[in-house]
């Protein structure tokens, strides 16, 4: 693969990790004012630039030029118990419970608003929308489907908006999106060499190498927005953001241990002559949203804000990823991990409480509906399920150029469960079966400063 430097070290910055659970891997905490009420404002708020994310249109309610940084550190926890995994031969699979699946990561994101003359405004957006992090310990029950899965994305999403008269204003963007994807998992070769030779030679399960696939691309989307504003005080926001085509090219790294390599009768050679390094590809298609919140401020100290936010993750089908001809002439056949995926729904309401001009007081609850279908489409590397968001939130005025936001959220995720069987796609991978205690805590700052 074609090195890309710059684009590496742009995803390393601003996604450095970049950890989903639940909800697919779509990255939300893109705004900590808006985490602080679990982003029930999200369509219809439009109180900082962040609005660029959430709905451009909302960037005609902001005075002047207005630049915004912010730092979310996510902390997931994703510990795995065994219940009763299996190999293809009916033995069970080897190994621990691979400790803590879950990556502290941090997930930085930047924007710009200006208002301009005649109604018009513009915006830019850097963040990461999508991604995923998840690591396991060599040697555990699940290692033939995962050890190391890493997705890092960047998002560059300039705006404009337009306010068409008092009551309705109207925004849309680009989106140039790159995308960088990092996967590992070992490989059984004892049970290839076993299958291979006629159950003569190998020891499955004894003779473990790894494949570390590596792949990235860009690809382009857009957003639309709008916002009605009934009064000074109530609105609501209507937000789209659509799908992006990723068309992934990388290479595949395998690793063949040297009892493998030597086993006699040409089995050792066939497996090496197989498994020599190649270049890979794969399409992933990132899904599209949309979203339509309402924002209600019924006293001069309290609002209350709502969102629905829909996602077509049932774009998701399948991962599939291709092995191109190696220089022995092979070509491996395709690696298919079946996903089925479903839409998901977000559920979300907020309060806000302005004790005085300079401070405001956030709260919110979020409910997030898993797209993974059941435990047969669950894999360790996105060991998500229906999360319950609790959230809480500050904002402090310092100065009249500059606002301090500070919010901490936790996530109750369910108890995800997987349950595959060793036949099919899953036969080398084995019948991992078992359930994780998972949680996420989320802890982000931002700075607001108007010009």
């Amino acid at each position: 693969m074609k090195k890309r430097s710059v684009w590496v070290v742009m995803a390393s910055l601003l996604a450095i990790t970049s950890p989903a659970f639940g909800a697919g891997f779509a990255i939300i905490e893109q705004s900590v004012s808006g985490l602080g009420n679990a982003f029930s404002g999200g369509a219809a708020s439009a109180e900082d630039a962040t609005t660029v994310f959430f709905n451009p249109a909302g960037l005609t309610r902001l005075e002047g030029q207005q630049a915004v940084a912010g730092v979310n550190v996510i902390i997931p926890q994703a510990k795995f118990s065994n219940k009763g995994s299996t190999h293809v031969t009916g033995q069970p699979l080897t190994g621990g419970d691979g400790g803590d699946g879950g990556v502290t990561g941090v997930v930085p994101n930047l924007y710009y608003a200006a208002r301009l003359q005649n109604g018009i405004a513009l915006g830019l957006g850097i963040n990461a929308p999508f991604g995923l992090a998840t690591e396991y310990d060599d040697g555990w029950v699940g290692r033939y489907h995962a050890l190391g899965s890493e997705v890092k994305t960047v998002n560059i999403n300039p705006s404009v908006a337009y306010k068409v008269n008092d009551h309705l204003s109207l925004g849309a963007g680009v989106n140039a999106q790159y995308i960088q994807a990092k996967l590992s998992n070992a490989i059984d070769f004892g049970t290839v060499a076993f299958q291979s030779s006629g159950g003569l030679l190998g020891t499955p399960q004894g003779m473990d190498g790894k494949a570390e696939l590596e792949a990235d691309s860009w690809g382009f989307g857009f957003n639309l927005g709008a916002l009605y504003e009934f009064n000074d005080n109530s609105r609501v926001g209507l937000a789209y953001r659509s799908h992006v085509r990723q068309d992934l090219k990388g290479d595949a790294d395998f690793k063949v241990p040297a009892s493998v390599t030597s086993l006699p009768f040409g089995v050792g050679a066939g497996v090496a002559a197989a498994f020599a390094d190649t270049d890979i590809s794969g399409d992933l298609v990132l899904p599209e949203s949309a979203s339509v919140s309402a924002y209600h401020r019924f006293t001069p100290k309290w609002a209350v804000m709502a969102d629905v936010t829909w996602t077509n993750w049932s774009r998701f089908d399948e991962l599939r990823i291709e092995f191109d001809t190696n220089n022995n002439g092979v070509t491996l056949a395709d690696s298919v991990t079946t996903e089925s995926w479903d839409d998901s729904w977000r559920y979300s309401l907020g309060a806000t409480y302005n004790p005085n001009e300079s401070l405001a007081l956030r709260a919110g609850v979020a409910y997030d509906v898993e797209a993974i279908p059941d435990a047969e489409h669950r894999t360790p590397r996105i060991p998500g399920d229906d999360r319950t968001w609790v959230a809480v939130g500050a904002g402090y005025r310092l100065t009249d150029r500059l606002t301090f936001d500070l919010a901490y959220a936790h996530l109750f995720v369910a108890d995800p469960k997987i349950n595959k069987n060793p036949v099919g796609e899953d036969a080398l991978r084995g019948g991992l079966k078992g359930k994780y205690d998972a949680s996420v805590d989320i802890v982000s700052v931002q700075l607001a400063y108007n010009f």
